[in-house]
């Protein structure tokens, strides 16, 4: 069984880095699967630091489509001819896809287009608000796949409602969860953790880049005045150069507001780890914080994957700066909810969707 594999984006490597490992080993057990990894990006991208793969333990990509386009329909076009020349090149019986980018969407068109089977990796989540490009993303590649793998319950039930066939959903837990129980005894103390003098469980740790958010002047104001306002711990905060200057035209300035440049994946991982509370608007960050039982606030109306709401240590708050200062006070008097570990967040994720292709795939 050939594998195509498509990465759109950094985070993309997070949850496919498990999924290489879970093949590789299928493939040394004797089972006749392989994998190609294709990245729809240029081998040139900054976001792809020197150590990603190093640090994820999963080998770089086998082809780079080079398409870098910002504009939406160039870059879709761009990827819809780059991977129907890729999957001539390199024929494939399954293409896998992840989350809910725009390359997730164009190879799914491409793959369907060819009679390949599609499978979609985080499949079922839902935001409910079609204004959202992500939104239109994840309901085109959940209709045109095969194979569609869910993290919990609550993507199963959005698939169910949707009239998809339940016997192509897959339930095989958070693949996120994957890499971190994977890399939890690799994590890596960043070089400025010592020399900011930062103690462990003694920090804030906050994370920043969606753009709806970057775009409102007033929220994000009020949001830092109220994360200054309400805590007394330094707050480290790895943020890209853009959002650096848009917090520096607004003013926000503190000697407890600790702006670091973008982290490796294991450094990240060690801020996250040992950080006393998390404010963020990525969802990913939110799962591990659940998954290491620490408490969140995420700047965001929805979850995708709301068991971290309901039974994990996330917290949405939405860009409503009382609502997070709300939910700080909750934090400093000690009513912070008591996080519980989501179904199947056990680490076999990727095990369970090579077994499934395995077992249905002849």
């Amino acid at each position: 069984m050939k594998v195509t594999i498509i990465a759109g984006a950094r985070p993309n490597f997070m949850k496919i880095a498990p999924l290489m490992r879970a093949i590789q080993a299928a493939r040394s057990a004797g089972k006749n699967i392989t994998a190609r990894l294709v990245y729809t990006g240029s081998d040139e991208d900054k976001s792809l630091e020197p150590s990603l793969f190093t640090d994820l333990d999963m080998p770089r990509p086998d082809a780079y489509l080079r398409v870098d386009d910002t504009d939406f329909f160039q870059r879709m076009a761009g990827i819809l001819v780059a991977f129907a020349r890729e999957l001539e090149q390199h024929p494939a019986q399954i293409v896998i896809v992840v989350d809910d980018l725009t390359p997730t969407m164009a190879c799914s068109i491409v793959a369907k287009k060819k009679g390949i089977k599609v499978a979609h990796l985080v499949a079922g989540t839902r935001s409910f608000d079609m204004d959202m490009p992500k939104e239109v993303n994840r309901m085109i590649t959940d209709g045109l796949s095969d194979y569609l793998f869910t993290a919990g319950m609550v993507a199963n039930r959005n698939l169910n409602q949707t009239g998809t066939e339940q016997a192509n959903v897959h339930f095989v837990g958070n693949i996120l969860i994957d890499t971190l129980r994977y890399n939890r005894a690799r994590l890596q103390r960043p070089v400025a953790f010592s020399i900011m003098g930062l103690k462990e469980k003694e920090y804030f740790l906050l994370t920043l880049n969606r753009h709806a958010l970057l775009n409102n002047d007033a929220a994000l104001k009020a949001i830092f005045h109220t994360i200054l306002e309400k805590t007394d711990k330094p707050i480290v905060a790895p943020l890209h150069t853009y959002v650096k200057n848009k917090l520096a035209s607004l003013g926000v300035v503190s000697q407890r507001l600790i702006v670091l440049p973008p982290q490796p994946y294991l450094a990240f991982g060690y801020l996250v780890n040992h950080a006393q509370a998390i404010i963020t608007d990525s969802g990913n960050v939110a799962e591990e914080a659940t998954f290491l039982g620490i408490p969140c606030m995420t700047l965001n109306n929805y979850a995708e994957h709301p068991e971290t709401v309901t039974i994990g240590t996330n917290c949405l708050v939405g860009e409503d700066a009382k609502v997070l200062g709300d939910a700080l006070e909750r934090l400093r008097n000690g009513e912070w909810q008591e996080g519980h570990l989501p179904e199947r967040w056990d680490g076999r994720a990727a095990e369970r969707i090579v077994q499934t292709l395995l077992g249905e795939h002849k």
